[in-house]
């Protein structure tokens, strides 16, 4: 609307300058034209020695040019060059006599052209004639014309003063499509003109260019009559007398007025489809900048694509998508970040839970053996009974032991979370690492009368720290046999095949399936008491599950249908 409205009133703008100034803007313009022309006709005029011929043709150059009559006239008004429109003829008698047509072809310029007198030609005319200039040459103004083969111009039936006849031998014409009727008018010009007033003469003998209006009554037309003194080399005052017609200004006016009209409608309309056209290519992409935006404020950046253009809006589009991917990838960094920190936050939420819980439950592994110990030896300290004196010495012993067993899981489960740890890995048979484990533990094997079956399947050799590893194969065996029925078998296999799998089977309780992800946890019993008959300090699992963690293997945990399975996956 702005544009339409800003178009529509640049377009007032210019009707109300038609409408009041273009009159007077033409009239001056053109005015101010002829008198530049007149005056350099006049500079050339006195510099310059034309002949008669030159003269003629720079005077209807000028009346082209400048759409005006001239005539070259003394103070008395009387022509002093030649009609420009004329023709010369020479009487029988060898006399040559100059004929003016300017004011016959106003009259009768269409019976002239259609005759097309040429040179040669011989005919006879009727008219006035005029003796001019200091050689009192004769200049005929004709009123009727014969031509040889009894053509007739003119309409003339009165009397004439004169009639003469002879042989055409030279003519000058204008151009009939530049012809301009109202050259005839000049005389009648210079009739109603002359006798000038005397201030008027005074001021043409001062050299000063005299300009005034003048009304042709026969045609009805306003005009603009222009004196240009001009002074010969001989010291002759000259005048040029020029008239020239405004009254097309004015017509040409009225028209603009009426076709304005039309053209203020079209206009009107036309302005209209170019600013909702232009409007579109403007708010199109701005409307697409807005939806780009409102994405960008849900922090939806994956629909934002730039503006194939080449300018100002181009250029902003492809800096908000700039600015999408980088926002994008600064909040993908910034969810990845805060998902990182809520699980070190979960995780240190989850270490907090569990130091307290290892100090509950170290306290508490702890505190009944050291109780027992107190009390036996405070026992032997008031001097119980000899018998007695050994079985107080060797529960101290064994419950020394178990102190000393559950530190030094402490310690190693310390160490392994440390992360200080350095591996030392080479390839060894686990079928060899379990043999050495049984031997190990073969007296805790016959308190429950348990037996150890191991079974290599195209086993292959393994890459890890046997040290280590072996601690592993303990935890898991003693946890094996401590759980296991009396008298059962403790199955223990290994497959191998693209990786090495091994596992622990025994026969005995099942772990309920809430628990099996517990068992790793750090003083976890599968008994709800917490129960000490089966012994063990409840670091056993976990200290299994830190090293596998060291190494990079897999583990698990799942019952069988009349036990339970511990599986290590060892990948080459």
């Amino acid at each position: 609307m702005i544009t339409v409205l800003f178009f529509a009133f640049f377009y007032m703008m210019i009707i109300l300058s038609q409408l009041l100034l273009f009159n007077d803007f033409y009239e001056n313009h053109k005015l101010n034209k002829v008198e530049q022309h007149l005056a350099k006709f006049a500079s050339d005029y006195t510099r310059k020695d034309w002949s008669s011929n030159q003269l003629t043709r720079e005077i209807l150059k000028f009346m082209t040019r400048n759409r005006s009559q001239l005539a070259i006239i003394d103070m008395d008004g009387k022509v002093v060059v030649d009609d420009p429109y004329h023709m010369r003829i020479t009487q029988d008698d060898g006399q040559k006599m100059t004929v003016s047509l300017s004011l016959f072809m106003t009259l009768y310029g269409d019976q002239f052209r259609a005759a097309n007198i040429q040179k040669g030609d011989r005919i006879t005319l009727l008219g006035e004639v005029e003796k001019r200039g200091k050689e009192n040459t004769s200049v005929l103004y004709p009123e009727k014309i014969y031509i040889s083969d009894s053509k007739v111009i003119g309409e003339y039936e009165g009397e004439v003063s004169s009639q003469v006849s002879g042989t055409v031998s030279n003519i000058e014409l204008p151009y009939f499509k530049i012809w301009n009727q109202r050259q005839g008018l000049l005389m009648q010009a210079l009739s109603e003109t002359f006798p000038l007033s005397g201030e008027l003469k005074k001021r043409l003998n001062h050299m000063e260019i005299q300009q005034f209006p003048w009304f042709e009554s026969w045609s009805g037309t306003n005009n603009v009559i222009i004196l240009q003194p001009l002074l010969k080399n001989n010291g002759e005052l000259e005048i040029l007398f020029s008239v020239t017609s405004i009254q097309e200004i004015s017509d040409t006016n009225d028209a603009l007025r009426e076709f304005y009209i039309y053209l203020g409608i079209g206009g009107f309309l036309l302005i209209l489809i170019l600013s909702l056209f232009f409007s579109k290519i403007v708010t199109k992409p701005l409307i697409a900048l807005n939806q780009m935006a409102k994405r960008m404020l849900n922090f939806d950046f994956t629909a934002v694509s730039p503006i194939r253009q080449k300018d100002e809006l181009g250029s902003l589009s492809n800096s908000m998508l700039l600015m999408s991917q980088k926002l994008d990838s600064a909040l993908s960094d910034l969810k990845d970040a805060n998902v990182k920190l809520l699980e070190d936050i979960e995780q240190k939420q989850r270490l907090e839970v569990l130091q307290q819980s290892f100090f509950a439950n170290a306290s508490h592994e702890l505190k009944t053996p050291l109780s027992i110990v107190k009390s036996f030896a405070e026992g032997l300290q008031d001097g119980v009974n000899v018998n007695k004196r050994e079985h107080y010495m060797s529960v101290i012993i064994e419950e020394a032991g178990k102190m000393e067993m559950l530190i030094k899981d402490m310690l190693d489960l310390a160490r392994l979370e440390s992360g200080t740890i350095v591996l030392r890995k080479r390839m060894f048979l686990l079928s060899e690492l379990v043999e050495k484990v049984a031997d190990k533990l073969v007296y805790l094997l016959k308190e429950k009368e348990l037996e150890i079956i191991v079974v290599p399947v195209n086993e292959l050799h393994v890459l890890a720290d046997q040290e280590w590893m072996e601690q592993v194969i303990i935890n898991l065996i003693m946890n094996a046999i401590r759980h296991a029925e009396e008298g059962s078998v403790i199955s223990i296999e290994i497959h191998s095949d693209t990786s090495t799998n091994l596992y622990v089977d025994n026969i005995g309780e099942n772990i309920p399936d809430d628990q099996l992800n517990l068992i790793w946890e750090r003083f976890y019993r599968g008994e709800p008491s917490r129960s000490r008959k089966t012994g063990g300090t409840g670091l056993g699992l976990s200290i299994a599950g830190q090293i596998l963690g060291m190494h990079g293997f897999d583990y698990e945990v799942e019952n069988l249908q009349n036990g339970v399975r511990f599986i290590i996956h060892f990948s080459n």
